[in-house]
């Protein structure tokens, strides 16, 4: 097919500042192990407003396209490329899979270079590296396959592959956002119980408790040494949870989780902190079973993931509309990132492409 020679896209120009919406310059012609993808919807992921905030530092790569979860539809192929073709219905995920890693498309933006990486999301159309697209059964819902590119796999994956996590122990989940809820989703899963959600926003543990949460905390007004680890030590009993997760990346909950995971326990941090922030913890429990890690993005494989998170959610058993509580077009992003921002977004908020 003929290589369009224009898309409208949400650009990162300046940090801490909104998203431009603009039309861009797609490449000529696709590249060995590159693939042109109509993309559908976008979910947006809380990297993303770390990304616009600034929490990991100065950006050295602006202006640059964003946008890591996502929907679509294959146009064309570049050379070489071969677990996916004309016609699939995909999702676009940030996390290798399946297939080539072809270099980063060459993008233009009012005649200068404009940066991307081998995913993103936030532009109608978008040349992607083979091995982050995984395709999708012609029938699954279009709108709720971008979770699948991160919230779901993120999620699934810290309890599953990172945590590990067995029939029956106890976990406390820290953060009810996005991921934090497809953590929730996992342990009800494998029946953990009890299962502790604990948010600042009523109305996300509201949906935690339709998702799996057997109890929900507010912490928004609780010290967290006196008010929110006696709360939830009251629920969990005395020596701990098996898992604990945090999804905020912030080091005084990280200290907290830590604190709050019985001693042969673990402790899963899949928020990022600040840059320049660091956590203050009692390390001697770490030569004795207990153990503190990172997950990067659930440590899963896409390629592997995704069509086994697929087909639990047309059985029913993985529930992913009730995550998808908002919806935009791409001239609307930045109203959805301040709503998820401030807290007023519940679940997911969703980009649709025209």
């Amino acid at each position: 097919m003929t290589m369009p020679r224009t898309t409208k896209a949400a650009i990162l120009v300046e940090q801490r500042q909104p998203l431009v919406v603009d039309e861009i310059e797609l490449p000529s012609q696709l590249d060995c192990g590159q693939v042109l993808v109509r993309v559908l919807y976008s979910g947006i992921c809380g990297s993303q407003l770390g990304e616009i905030a600034g929490v990991k530092g100065p950006d050295k790569f602006l202006p640059h396209l964003m946008g890591h979860e996502g929907s679509g539809e294959v146009l064309a192929t570049g050379p070489g490329v071969r677990h996916v073709k004309q016609g699939d219905r995909v999702v676009l995920h940030w996390r290798k899979g399946r297939g080539i890693e072809a270099m980063p498309a060459m993008y233009k933006w009012r005649g200068q270079r404009l940066n991307a990486g081998w995913v993103t999301t936030f532009n109608e159309h978008a040349v992607i590296s083979e091995n982050r697209l995984t395709p999708l059964p012609l029938d699954f819902d279009m709108e709720l396959a971008p979770l699948l590119g991160c919230a779901v796999t993120t999620g699934f994956g810290a309890m599953m592959n990172t945590a590990r996590l067995q029939i029956g122990e106890s976990v406390v989940v820290l953060g009810a956002g996005g991921v934090g809820l497809n953590v929730i989703q996992a342990a009800a899963l494998t029946t953990a119980h009890p299962i502790v959600a604990v948010d600042i926003f009523d109305n996300r543990l509201e949906l935690a408790r339709t998702l799996g949460a057997t109890h929900t905390i507010n912490s928004r007004d609780l010290d967290l040494k006196d008010g929110l680890g006696p709360a939830i030590r009251a629920i969990i009993g005395p020596a701990g949870a098996d898992v604990v997760v945090d999804n905020t990346g912030n080091t005084a909950l990280i200290a907290l989780a830590y604190a709050l995971t019985q001693a042969q326990g673990r402790t899963i941090l899949v928020g990022v902190p600040r840059a320049q922030d660091d956590i203050t913890i009692h390390s001697l429990p770490l030569h004795f079973g207990k153990v503190l890690s990172g997950t990067h993005g659930g440590d899963g494989d896409p390629s592997i993931d995704i069509p086994r998170y697929a087909r639990l959610e047309q059985q029913g058993l993985l529930r992913l509309a009730p995550l998808v509580t908002e919806r935009y077009v791409l001239d609307e992003i930045n109203e959805a990132i301040n709503r998820m921002k401030n807290g007023a977004a519940v679940g997911r908020c969703i980009i649709g492409m025209p």
